[in-house]
């Protein structure tokens, strides 16, 4: 069983909202639960085609023996932790780690090596969400908060759907903004063309990011992000939005094809601070939350890994 709490006013069907949510449950699957009866929104059945106001409690009832939802097994992971206390762990995630299994990814995720780690984890978002709080791209590192127990997992989940919590974080991206800091506030959707990607549309969900220009090197700049949505890729597609992808990230127009056009020997250059990244050049670098039993705000760091690190050397080597 899965119980999911609907943020405010999301406006969206049930069973896309589903497909989001419990993405490890194909959605024809998703729709034979609701077809039985096995989705009931506040307690009552509704059909796939329900529109979701906001503040719902969904509960999907999943037989014990579907192998969907409990055939994860603990594998020894490399694990940073930060912070480890009765309540939450805090991890800095590599690179190229995935946060839970889902369509295409059944093992060597993080979900799979918390469960090696330890056996306190909230189980409020299912067997196939253990701890997961919130979620980051693969590809991106940096600061994660995971719950132990059910009450810490709510009360921090709680200060996510209020907007209360506080992320910073640090990225490379094309060019030189023109603003030094600034508010991107532009609704994001799913291209229509291609669902893996994501776009500013007037008829997305709402998304809000602030930017601050730390430093520029002629042809990149340094830029903390603070997301105030928690939108799929959100940072990575308001960075493009303003003419200013992030570094590596091939998705979002900041790959190879950015350097064609420069100098053969500005391009040699530019391609060195590419070849570093084998992953967009974004990093959650903080968190800031009131912790669920202290009651104390609290605040977590994770430092520039070793490919920002070297890629800012190279820039103030060459460009000062």
């Amino acid at each position: 069983m899965f119980t999911l709490i609907v943020p405010n006013s999301i406006n969206m069907r049930l069973d896309k909202y589903l497909s989001e949510n419990l993405d490890h449950l194909s959605r024809s699957k998703i729709q034979n639960l609701i077809n039985d009866g096995k989705v009931t929104i506040n307690g009552e059945k509704e059909k796939s085609s329900y529109r979701l106001n906001g503040n719902e409690s969904i509960v999907v009832y999943v037989d014990a023996d579907d192998k969907s939802t409990n055939n994860h097994v603990a594998q020894e992971i490399p694990l940073t932790i930060i912070h480890e206390d009765d309540d939450i762990l805090i991890i800095d995630k590599q690179a190229g780690l995935v946060v839970h299994p889902g369509k295409g990814t059944n093992d060597n995720t993080l979900l799979n090596g918390l469960m090696y780690y330890t056996s306190s984890l909230s189980d409020v978002n299912g067997l196939s969400r253990l701890g997961i709080v919130h979620r980051l791209d693969k590809d991106t590192s940096g600061i994660m908060v995971i719950a132990k127990t059910n009450s810490a997992h709510k009360y921090i989940a709680d200060q996510f759907e209020k907007r209360n919590v506080i992320k910073t974080y640090v990225s490379l991206t094309w060019g030189i903004w023109e603003l030094i800091e600034g508010n991107i506030d532009k609704p994001i959707r799913r291209k229509r063309s291609d669902p893996t990607v994501f776009t500013v549309d007037t008829m997305g969900r709402s998304a809000f990011t602030s930017y601050k220009v730390e430093n520029s090197w002629r042809y990149i700049s340094k830029v903390q992000f603070k997301p105030k949505t928690g939108r799929t890729h959100q940072i990575r597609v308001h960075s493009s939005f303003m003419g200013h992808p992030i570094i590596s990230d091939k998705k979002y127009g900041g790959g190879e094809n950015r350097v064609k056009g420069f100098l053969p020997e500005v391009s040699k250059e530019l391609n060195s601070i590419l070849k570093i990244f084998n992953r967009q050049a974004l990093h959650a670098y903080s968190i800031e939350f009131i912790h669920p039993k202290t009651m104390d705000n609290v605040k977590y760091i994770s430092t520039l890994p070793n490919d920002f690190s070297d890629a800012i050397h190279i820039l103030s080597e060459k460009y000062g």
